[in-house]
């Protein structure tokens, strides 16, 4: 049970693109440092909101502690004050010893006011997610294909802003979603912000996404659990008779385009 929470790296050519900060980030940090070294690191973090569990492990994230390395992070406005300012509120003490304006790494921090952006050859927009508080979930298009990324977002079928988010998932190569319950444990947690694998494999399947991966599972489900609610989102898909590609997100999972 349990596990690190939400981050997710995107590696097309030489940018390397981070998806969230959650504490998945410290270990990313050491991979890292390990392969590049002393060569410097550009990186690239997009953050989905600043719920604390998609934020935690920017303190712990070992690139920032060398001054050869950049850290770009793009975001949205946090739900009361800007993302500087959440971000550097949970690194004050008493809260962590080491201010975020203090780590010897270049840290530029950037709001979002456009739906998209282009970062060399890879094109990216945003999507709001059905998530308590500012959260999107974004579309990166690469030359390799596309990935779509809605780590926290609650699908209901027929709520209204669905249809606009199956449009933007149209086709994509790749949709990481959050698929947190199955069908019972989702009638006690409706309206919390976060998806039922039943509504997310027909969402998948109605916006002809080609791979889908189970994401953000609940920290009380085992891997037994997880492998069933993998295996109940397959049968959806061969009962429907689509050729969506269904899996269920682990830690070190790596998956190539197309």
């Amino acid at each position: 049970m349990g596990g690190n929470t939400s981050c997710v790296e995107v590696r097309v050519g030489d940018r390397i693109l981070i998806l969230d900060a959650g504490t998945g980030l410290r270990l990313l940090g050491l991979q890292l440092l390990q392969e590049f070294g002393f060569r410097p690191l550009d990186l690239t973090l997009l953050l989905t909101h600043t719920h604390w569990d998609h934020i935690q492990g920017l303190p712990f994230f070992s690139p920032l502690y060398h001054d050869r390395n950049t850290l770009h992070i793009l975001g949205l406005q946090g739900s009361r004050h800007s993302l500087e300012r959440v971000l550097n509120s949970q690194m004050e003490i008493p809260f962590f010893p080491i201010g975020l304006r203090d780590v010897p790494g270049n840290i530029r921090i950037e709001e979002l006011n456009s739906p998209g952006i282009t970062l060399d050859n890879i094109h990216i927009t945003a999507c709001k997610a059905n998530h308590p508080g500012h959260c999107v979930g974004y579309k990166i298009q690469t030359p390799d294909g596309t990935i779509a990324f809605f780590p926290d977002h609650e699908t209901i079928p027929q709520a209204p802003g669905t249809d606009a988010v199956t449009a933007f998932l149209r086709g994509v190569d790749l949709l990481i979603m959050d698929s947190q319950y199955d069908e019972a444990h989702y009638e006690n947690h409706r309206g919390w912000g976060h998806g039922c694998v039943k509504d997310v494999v027909t969402q998948a399947l109605k916006a002809e996404v080609r791979r889908l991966v189970l994401f953000h599972h609940d920290p009380c489900s085992d891997d037994a659990a997880v492998a069933r609610m993998e295996e109940e989102a397959r049968a959806q898909v061969r009962l429907s008779g689509g050729s969506l590609e269904v899996m269920a997100a682990r830690e070190g999972l790596e998956l190539s385009l197309p």
